[in-house]
């Protein structure tokens, strides 16, 4: 946690839901879970299961402490089973921790914490995607430059550009809510030997009281669930991180196609007074930017050797802590930036007429191979196009006075040709397919 930096770098519902405090909380959420799963199948009584579950208020104990009691036996579960057994007290105490291993508490919290986390994260998520359904709405017909390698291509529409934010965002929406986060719960060395043949019970009692999916057996070393959490983690950043970026550059001086219209002292420098910083997109192009190192080191840890490993399972704690809190972060500053984005539509038509008819030599050329072939169609656009870009003349101009091109089409027609608006394709149809879907989805009524 940082002071500094998390206002930006951590900002967002999910820095609450991974801080140390609801680490904490978690792992009480935890033993309490325990206990009271004990009980349901007759192994403590009601009453003990009670006064542990009375006690396990994260306000109560202090963090701190817990952590550095921690490097006694190397994670913070064992301090907190002695501060929590010494505060519920009594013949209730001695089934504090009954029949688990710091380890079952630590995934399990983690379970928690990663289940709370992706709560709030899909809330920024689907709002970043209701703004963007919103623009693909707002701008179904709104003409634009397309560009592939950073390069004019053919025209599009702005609202193709926000549909396909919209369906990024869904696609990780549905990776987010599909993951599964199921109890941990082994014993010692994952047989449960200490419960007797209540252990799955138990295990299954605990998964239903905290929430979690119920396991077909302890996954101490088997690390897959970590490693699918991270996926689904890694792929909702990448997805803001590309929408962002686009955003950062179609908001760029030399296109000014779109503006963060933010509060007042927003998007500023601190030397500049002209500068209108898309400072949204900026910072949830910096969250993200972290998850793939952080993904990489969880997959890294997935070597985990036989019942229970040694350094690999301690090394996952941070690295996905901050995944979730990154990737939170970079969803809240996404939802902010799309909130704000505002197109303009007259400076995308300028963009467009900057090229003078060059982004739709494709149409020309399709509209002339039936009548003198492909090929030939082909050498003469492209020669058009070459002696346009060398005389900055229009390219309609040109194709008019070739004589290939200009015997075969009349200038009217060469100036519908080369009009942007008509050759956008199946653009409004798949707008509607994902607004349509995407309202499918929410329950909200087709228009």
């Amino acid at each position: 946690m940082s002071e500094l930096f998390d206002s930006v770098l951590a900002a967002g519902p999910v820095a609450e839901t991974t801080s140390d405090p609801a680490w904490l909380q978690a792992m009480l959420d935890v033993e309490a879970a325990l206990a009271s799963a004990q009980a349901d199948v007759g192994l403590i009584e009601r009453e003990h299961a009670d006064a542990i579950g009375a006690a396990c208020v994260a306000e109560s104990y202090d963090v701190a402490e817990l952590g550095r009691a921690a490097t006694g036996i190397g994670n913070p579960a064992g301090p907190l089973v002695r501060a929590l057994t010494e505060r519920v007290g009594g013949a209730a105490a001695r089934h504090v921790h009954s029949g688990a291993t710091s380890q079952d508490v630590l995934d399990s919290a983690a379970m928690l914490v990663a289940k709370r986390s992706i709560a709030s994260l899909l809330g920024d998520v689907r709002a970043a995607g209701d703004a963007a359904a919103a623009l693909a709405s707002d701008h179904i017909a709104t003409v634009q430059v397309g560009r592939t390698l950073s390069q004019h291509a053919l025209p599009v529409t702005f609202g193709l550009v926000a549909a396909g934010w919209l369906s990024a965002l869904g696609n990780a929406e549905e990776s987010l809510a599909s993951v599964r986060l199921p109890v941990q719960l082994g014993g010692a060395a994952g047989t449960l030997a200490s419960l007797g043949s209540e252990g799955p019970a138990v295990a299954s009692a605990m998964a239903a009281r905290l929430g979690l999916a119920e396991p077909v057996l302890p996954w101490h070393t088997d690390r897959t669930t970590i490693a699918r959490l991270a996926g689904a983690l890694g792929e909702t950043a990448g997805a803001v991180s590309g929408i962002a970026r686009t955003v950062v550059l179609l908001a760029q001086t030399d296109v000014g196609e779109v503006v963060e219209q933010g509060p007042e002292g927003s998007g500023g420098s601190s030397t500049m007074p002209h500068k209108r910083n898309p400072v949204a997109a900026v910072a949830a192009l910096a969250s993200a930017k972290r998850a793939p190192g952080l993904v990489a080191d969880l997959l890294a840890a997935m070597e985990q050797e036989h019942q229970r490993a040694a350094g690999a399972w301690h090394a996952e704690w941070l690295p996905l802590t901050d995944l979730l809190r990154g990737t939170g972060s970079a969803a809240h500053w996404l939802r902010t930036s799309l909130g704000r984005l505002r197109a303009d539509p007259a400076r995308m038509r300028a963009n467009l007429d900057s090229g003078r008819g060059l982004l739709l030599a494709e149409r020309v050329t399709t509209e002339l191979a039936p009548s003198v072939g492909r090929l030939a169609a082909h050498d003469a656009v492209t020669a058009c196009c070459a002696r346009a870009v060398a005389d900055g003349t229009p390219l309609a101009d040109v194709l008019e006075a070739d004589p290939l091109v200009g015997k075969q089409l009349s200038a009217g027609r060469i100036t519908e040709l080369l009009d942007p608006a008509g050759y956008l394709g199946s653009a409004e149809e798949f707008v509607r397919r994902v607004l349509a879907a995407h309202r499918e989805k929410t329950g909200e009524a087709t228009p």
